[in-house]
């Protein structure tokens, strides 16, 4: 079994909901980046033991958050070691605005992959588009490089679309379908 770890920023709630999702459709272990952009205690030590590793961050100004960004400056000690070389990586976000930029932001997750040697599991989730789709339906922002999720600026991480939280699961379940098979 391969071992996958989720590592998040959430400002307000949402990326973290989304998170767990991501988490719980995967079977990983979840890594929260604090408010400070710090990880936890053993934190560096699970990523270097995963297989996978799914990033997440909110879109803020049309990038990463602060935090996010203060993870990735710090992860050039892995990078200079290539430990995180042919590693599995994917990415997923969420910003108030139905774009918001996210694509900007899941960009800048995969060029950080990329630059740290890794291979990216892309969403494989079709979008909702046609004319009888519903903003509840799965992957209705129509990605196709990360998961996405669209939050209202009024609205509590507890009033997330469903849609967007079932795409989040899917994706999780894929990243762990995808890293089983490279485990063979």
């Amino acid at each position: 079994m391969s071992k996958v770890v989720v590592i998040y920023h959430s400002g307000y709630g949402h990326t973290q909901r989304m998170a767990q999702a991501v988490a719980e459709g995967a079977g990983a272990e979840l890594v929260a980046i604090d408010a400070d952009g710090n990880l936890p205690e053993g934190g560096w030590e699970t990523l270097k033991a995963a297989d996978a590793i799914i990033m997440g961050s909110p879109t803020y100004m049309g990038s990463v958050s602060w935090q996010f960004k203060k993870f990735a400056d710090a992860s050039s000690r892995p990078w200079y070691a290539l430990a995180w070389k042919d590693k599995l990586f994917a990415g997923f976000t969420n910003s108030a605005a139905m774009d918001g930029d996210k694509m900007a932001t899941l960009h800048y997750l995969f060029t950080l992959a990329m630059q740290h040697g890794g291979i990216w599991v892309s969403l494989g989730v079709l979008p909702s588009n046609s004319k009888a789709a519903q903003r509840n339906d799965a992957n209705y922002l129509g990605a196709y490089s990360g998961a996405m999720a669209q939050s209202p600026s009024d609205a509590g991480a507890s009033e997330m679309f469903p849609g967007d939280l079932e795409t989040a699961r899917d994706f999780g379940k894929r990243v762990a379908d995808v890293a089983g098979r490279f485990q063979r």
